[in-house]
């Protein structure tokens, strides 16, 4: 399919945006630019922070869905928002997360992880683990069924992601129904075909990529590492079935097939489907084209059959 028209169009716009001068300028240039794409506020049921014990304490904000029942334990997804572990927050993405609530009918658990390159790999990827077994071993209390918790998160959110299962299937963690993985970053390479194909001109480039890595991995050598770079790993057998969502006009959307591929191929039940027409961080998208109103019905379906 063709490059949606409308992000073609935003494209056009802004290719020639200044550049920040310092990572506090472009965290805040980031966190504005994506609110111009989002719309209108999405109404969920409620919005609640918490505080996971620890030191630090951990803040995790959760979007009970519209239309939710109050007396049922709702199904649960605990969330790393994406921005190449240095960039993003909880409140750039908190249409985002209230959009997915509604779709997916799943209580969101939003986590607002220390960001690199204050906090290197792994201590990003500690965060959303102790805020996933803080959510499994409070479900009675936040109003949630353990027994249907998933994992989720984009870009180097589902890297997150895809790593915390990884860390729950090794540490006998919390059992989870599934893992939704969008347009994940997977490996610390930067050779795939999408990656020569897209490396520039479609908003996320190889550069920022390599930036991105290098911001989190304090030593180039960690990049081997499999809770680092989920497709190193050795094995994935025994994972939770997974929902892999691959942007068409992004450098990483071969690492996702790749990855959901061995998923297949480790006997783990797994759904890859290209978002057409769109360009990586489309969640933040649906104000700027309806293109992107289709990242939120797949995620919906997928974790609608999430037993």
């Amino acid at each position: 399919m063709s490059l949606d028209p409308r992000i073609a169009a935003y494209l056009a716009r802004t290719q020639n945006a200044p550049q920040p001068a310092s990572l506090a300028e472009l965290r805040a240039a980031t966190d504005a630019g994506l609110r111009q794409l989002h719309g209108p506020l999405e109404a969920v049921a409620s919005v609640r922070d918490y505080a996971v014990p620890g030191e630090p304490a951990l803040a995790v904000r959760a979007y009970v869905p519209a239309g939710a029942d109050a007396a049922s334990a709702l199904p649960a997804m605990v969330f790393a928002h994406g921005g190449g572990w240095c960039l993003g927050s909880l409140d750039v993405y908190d249409n985002p997360c209230r959009a997915l609530a509604n779709a997916t009918g799943y209580v969101i658990f939003s986590v607002d992880y220390r960001l690199a390159p204050e906090h290197t790999f792994p201590v990003p990827l500690n965060d959303v683990y102790r805020a996933l077994c803080w959510v499994a071993g409070h479900a009675a209390d936040l109003g949630i069924d353990a027994r249907r918790l998933a994992v989720g998160g984009d870009s180097a959110g589902g890297n997150l992601a895809a790593a915390a299962a990884l860390m729950a299937r090794d540490r006998n963690g919390p059992a989870l129904v599934h893992q939704l993985l969008l347009y994940p970053a997977l490996d610390f390479a930067f050779d795939t075909p999408s990656y020569q194909r897209y490396a520039d001109g479609y908003s996320l480039t190889r550069e920022a990529m390599r930036f991105c890595w290098a911001s989190y991995l304090a030593d180039p050598a960690d990049g081997k590492q499999p809770y680092a770079a989920p497709l190193r790993a050795p094995s994935l057998r025994g994972l939770p079935p997974a929902t892999v969502l691959v942007c068409e006009y992004d450098p990483l959307h071969d690492e996702g097939v790749a990855y959901a591929q061995r998923l297949q191929q480790a006997g783990v039940a797994v759904q890859c489907l290209r978002l057409d027409g769109l360009i990586h961080a489309a969640i933040h998208m649906l104000g700027l084209t309806p293109g992107a109103r289709q990242l939120f019905e797949h995620a919906g379906t997928a974790l609608s059959s999430a037993v």
